[in-house]
């Protein structure tokens, strides 16, 4: 599918609605590298942890998440005693290629909740703030979602696109 960057929603109401609900989008630090991909891969697919470690070892990370603090923070005196953020979705770009917005998900028990739409809209506006003026959304699954959240087209004859059958480290004989 493609995206218009320069014809986005506006970011601010969908994200002041999500922190309305204690919900936060942030872009990922790259120290959390590991943390959220081995939370993509249980939460989400395993391959797109992958994904997710391409996306934080970018110059700019190109992952945000979605988080919640803690409820059971207790505040003290010490600064660096900070609240646990509590990780809901992610979504990353360029991470098959320069242009390419995905993958993305939010954990099971939090969807239609709005998260995946703040965090598709964040990514996208980064995108657009970095100057891209499209965006494909490769294997994108609910195109009917796209489409209404970011007024996505499909674009004819693209599949697979860039994406390419299982890499082996042998052929499979059928002798």
């Amino acid at each position: 599918m493609l995206v218009k960057l320069y014809a986005l929603p506006d970011l601010t109401p969908v994200v002041s609605e999500q922190k309305s609900r204690g919900v936060e989008i942030r872009q990922a630090h790259p120290d959390e590298k590991y943390k959220i991909a081995e939370w993509v891969k249980n939460q989400i697919k395993p391959h797109w942890g992958i994904g997710c470690e391409v996306a934080l070892e970018q110059r700019s990370p190109s992952c945000y998440i979605a988080f919640e603090k803690d409820p059971t923070y207790v505040p003290t005196s010490d600064p660096y005693n900070l609240p646990s953020e509590i990780l809901l979705g992610f979504a990353c770009y360029d991470v098959v290629a320069k242009g390419v917005f995905g993958p993305i998900g939010v954990r099971e028990d939090r969807r239609d909740c709005g998260i995946g739409a703040a965090l598709l809209l964040t990514c996208l506006h980064a995108m657009a703030a970095q100057r891209y003026a499209y965006a494909v959304i490769g294997w994108a699954g609910p195109s009917e979602w796209y489409a209404k959240t970011v007024g996505a087209t499909i674009i004819e004859g693209s599949e697979p696109g860039v994406f390419r059958g299982p890499l082996k480290d042998k052929a499979t004989s059928f002798l």
